[in-house]
């Protein structure tokens, strides 16, 4: 019969003793890895970064800046709620798009740090800090994506070391210039579905207004089915559909920091799981197709992106002897399908809306743009020779994007002590790159950086930025983005034809509302009226 005293005769004695010993020591080493997380270490990094001039808010236990932030973000909604018109044609949107790390900068200064709970996020505003910080990507890698961000895809955008090296070497065939100059045709195809539609409802003699933002968003979705699917294109429309619903779900969650929850059965949990089981099985169906069809010979398949991908992944497989370890796995070109989809139509489609209002708002540069593409290509379709050539369109597109980039700030993860010119970042600091105040910061850019002055790039990228790491909008460095040709090719053509066949002017009931959701949208459309040519 078990009892005490059996426990603890004198030849049990010994092994019980060290049992609870042993257990204690855990039960301590686990308090005190609790406690050097959730204080120690913020508290010692606090000090560090405070003596090399940093400045930011005193840690508070657990929380950070959580409080702050909350209230931060309730003034700013209260301020928007309280006009209808939001933001004037030239005052900064910083404020209402990057609303705390504007806050925190603008209170600390360009030298600060904030506190997502136990974590220091450190913001970065000097080129050259920016510039090394894009090159040593071993040292300042991509945070890991939480659970539900997963949801719309973990490809090349979000890899690392030599994975994402043999993912980028698969990948970059399929966006050389020479096989972009084959999808000019489908750019065209898609963007004179549109403009048929418009001209439709354009009459000779009335002005129309149209709220062009859902319009070009299906027209970029349109060119990457079409470009990267082929004749998948229907397929790859409701994927299209279910990404947007998926992107949306997540954006409505985003804010929810509680450990565990997303395993929580809620309505909204499940039905992303659906929806993230049906792309990948979409995506897989296009793929085992398609895969299919070139082992059949069926060359002419392989003039889309996911044709390329697939032929360049084969080639790649072959020159190490048909070694797998060399090439992506379906499960990898499925991930790197949804990049497509997701980049692919998001930044090509916010580009084009913020050129459109801004065009609108100064007519003499959209006169400036019609006369040059008229210039180039009369009223002829526009080929790549002449888009290559279109300066006051290029200029006009970058400025764009340094007032409207699609992404507004870039964030990397530190998992061990670095050195960033002079300063000293220890392990689990996590690095912000603010691009819209960096693209609008009056010391890099001067007096006049939050309005729209195409002439900036008169003399290209380098001259506008005097050589200094001030303007990107696509990253920059080994990472720059894979699609950035792409975009702007897109770009260009687009706004080419628009101009062909219009002037478009703000329509009064237009409210500038810039919002951050996956990409940097207008809250409210973009209503313009359009003139017919």
């Amino acid at each position: 019969m078990f009892s005490l005293e059996s426990v603890m005769s004198p030849t049990r004695t010994p092994w019980f003793v060290a049992l609870v010993v042993v257990g204690v020591i855990w039960i301590w080493i686990w308090i005190w890895r609790v406690v050097k997380w959730v204080w120690v270490r913020p508290k010692r990094v606090e000090r560090l970064l405070k003596g090399q001039g940093f400045k930011g808010n005193p840690y508070r236990f657990l929380i950070g800046d959580t409080q702050e932030m909350f209230k931060v973000f309730m003034q700013a909604a209260k301020s928007q709620q309280s006009t209808t018109t939001f933001l004037s044609d030239d005052k900064d949107v910083a404020p209402h798009v990057t609303t705390f790390n504007h806050h925190i900068v603008n209170k600390f200064g360009k030298k600060s740090f904030s506190w997502e709970g136990p974590t220091p996020k450190v913001i970065i505003t000097d080129p050259e800090h920016i510039k090394e910080i894009f090159n040593k990507m071993q040292d300042f890698e991509k945070p890991k994506l939480s659970p539900i961000f997963k949801l719309l895809g973990t490809g090349l955008v979000n890899l690392e070391g030599d994975t994402w090296r043999m993912h980028r070497k698969i990948i970059n065939p399929a966006f050389h210039l020479e096989k972009l100059k084959v999808m000019l045709p489908i750019f065209l195809e898609c963007c004179n579905d549109m403009i048929s539609k418009w001209e439709e409802m354009v009459t000779w003699d009335e002005k129309c207004e149209i709220d062009v933002w859902p319009f070009l968003q299906n027209l970029t979705r349109d060119i990457i089915s079409r470009t990267a699917f082929g004749s998948s294109y229907e397929e790859g429309k409701r994927i299209f559909e279910l990404l947007k619903e998926q992107g949306g779900l997540i954006m409505k969650l985003r804010n929810v920091y509680i450990p565990g929850w997303w395993l929580l059965p809620t309505t909204t949990h499940r039905r992303m799981k659906q929806i993230d089981t049906e792309i990948r099985a979409s995506l897989k169906r296009i793929i085992n197709k398609r895969e299919e069809a070139m082992k059949a010979g069926e060359e002419v398949l392989n003039n889309d992106l996911l044709g390329m991908l697939l032929e360049s992944n084969r080639m790649e497989s072959q020159e190490h002897g048909n070694n797998k370890t060399f090439a992506m796995t379906n499960q990898e070109v499925i991930e790197e399908c949804n990049a497509f989809y997701l980049a692919g139509q998001e930044t090509t489609s916010v580009l084009l809306v913020w050129t459109m209002i801004l065009l609108s708002r100064y007519p003499n540069w959209q006169e400036r743009a019609r006369e040059e593409v008229l210039h180039v290509f009369g009223n002829q379709k526009p080929d790549y020779n002449g888009l290559s050539h279109l300066k006051i369109v290029t200029m006009i597109l970058y400025e764009v994007l340094r007032l409207y980039p699609p992404l507004v700030y870039f964030n990397r993860a530190i998992s061990k002590d670095v050195k960033l010119g002079n300063l000293f970042l220890p392990a689990t600091v996590q690095v912000s790159l603010p691009i819209l105040l960096i693209h609008h910061d009056r010391d890099i850019w001067g007096d006049d950086a939050t309005e729209f002055k195409p002439e900036r790039f008169a003399e290209g990228v380098a001259k506008a930025t005097k050589g200094q790491v001030s303007f990107f909008p696509f990253g920059w460095g080994p990472r720059v983005c894979i699609g950035q040709n792409f975009a702007l090719l897109e770009a260009k053509l687009v706004l080419s034809l628009l101009l062909q066949r219009f002037s478009f002017e703000l329509s009064p009931t237009y409210t500038h509302a810039p919002v951050t959701l996956l990409t940097l949208n207008p809250k409210y459309g973009a209503h313009i009226i359009l003139h017919k040519l």
